[in-house]
């Protein structure tokens, strides 16, 4: 494989490697949710607390989710900068979540997500997630 070729074959997987995690945060499939991180993962800016670990993470996220009826993730073009087996991630995103316990209220998130992700066993895998919060909209029907 070229190193162009190489280099596009990244991006598109490190690009999958967040439409996995919005897929998997959306359809609730936590599996998938959960293989998209490093054991080791540090996650940041989701509130005061630092998660250390997939498995840790994982398990918040199931228990905040279950705040929210149906969830989207929409995300906006990546930039990534490539380093041999490490990558830096910008990628923004726009997620709406419908409350469940105020039927027709909606809950829009701006941010952007800074992501580090590493290639293990020949995987991209996140291994440093930090959440950017730019604005947030509760709004009812």
């Amino acid at each position: 494989m070229s190193d162009t070729e190489r280099y596009v074959a990244d991006r598109m997987a490190l690009m999958d490697v967040m439409l996995k995690y919005a897929k998997g945060c959306d359809e609730r499939d936590l599996a998938l949710y959960r293989s998209v991180f490093a054991d080791d993962a540090v996650i940041t800016g989701f509130g005061d607390t630092t998660y250390k670990g997939g498995d840790a993470w994982t398990e918040y996220v199931v228990g905040a989710l279950n705040r929210f009826g149906p969830t989207q993730h929409m995300l906006g073009p990546q930039l990534a900068t490539i380093d041999g087996d490490t990558a830096e991630c910008r990628t923004d995103v726009q997620a709406t979540h419908y409350l469940k316990d105020q039927p027709g209220t909606t809950l829009t998130l701006w941010a952007t997500y800074e992501t580090r992700m590493q290639r293990i066993g020949g995987e991209w895998k996140i291994v440093r997630h930090h959440l950017v919060p730019r604005g947030t909209r509760v709004q009812a029907d």
